[in-house]
């Protein structure tokens, strides 16, 4: 499932035009999209089984989440990932209706944005995995690599390591359940050390 997935982006990028979108940035690729929804199983995983959710169609669905990220827009690949996910998973025998149900119904409002309470438990564990990759210690990795890409010095760091704690704080607001709200905190307080290293050490800042 998760080489299908690979593979199904790998190809998403292959088919694009010249330049395709956002084709400068590094994560615009099959390898750092197919990473990120690794990382976004393995927050799941770990929410639903504390929460108290369906870990196997959690699981699923974060496997599909964003596979139809890379070749359609934003707004339209939830829809366009559910579609993906219910052809593959018909396709094969073990899978009854009702799980393949719930795992589209959870990849196609994963971008949700109202209270995340009017949604099953299932893809509250998925939208609550999905903000938190974004933040903490990968989300100031990926701010820093793309301070390169946008021309900036290392005086610019604040800035950037500012970006992910105002994502931070708006993801932990959204996230509804105590095992997320725990993960959020842990991995703010990460940010706030590293900001503090900083203006510790690079005159500009502070």
């Amino acid at each position: 499932m998760r080489e299908f997935v690979f593979e199904y982006l790998a190809a998403s990028v292959e088919k694009e035009e010249e330049g395709g979108r956002m084709r400068w940035y590094p994560w615009h690729s099959a390898e750092y999209r197919h990473n990120h929804i690794l990382n976004v199983v393995d927050l799941a995983e770990e929410i639903a089984r504390k929460e108290g959710a369906d870990v196997d169609i959690t699981r699923v669905a974060a496997v599909f989440h964003d596979v139809a990220k890379l070749e359609t827009d934003q707004d339209l690949h939830p829809e366009a990932g559910a579609r993906v996910a219910r052809e593959y998973l018909e396709s094969r025998a073990e899978f009854p209706d009702s799980f393949i149900d719930q795992v589209c119904r959870a990849v196609e409002q994963h971008a949700y944005q109202g209270d995340l309470t009017d949604l099953s438990l299932e893809t509250q564990c998925l939208i609550e995995a999905d903000l938190l990759d974004k933040i903490g210690a990968n989300g100031t990795a990926l701010m820093l690599l793309r301070m390169g890409y946008e021309a900036r010095t290392h005086m610019d760091t604040d800035e950037m390591v500012d970006r992910v704690l105002e994502r931070g704080y708006d993801a932990a607001s959204r996230v509804q359940s105590d095992t997320a709200e725990g993960i959020a905190h842990q991995r703010l307080k990460r940010v706030k050390w590293f900001r503090e290293w900083l203006e510790d050490e690079i005159a500009a800042m502070g």
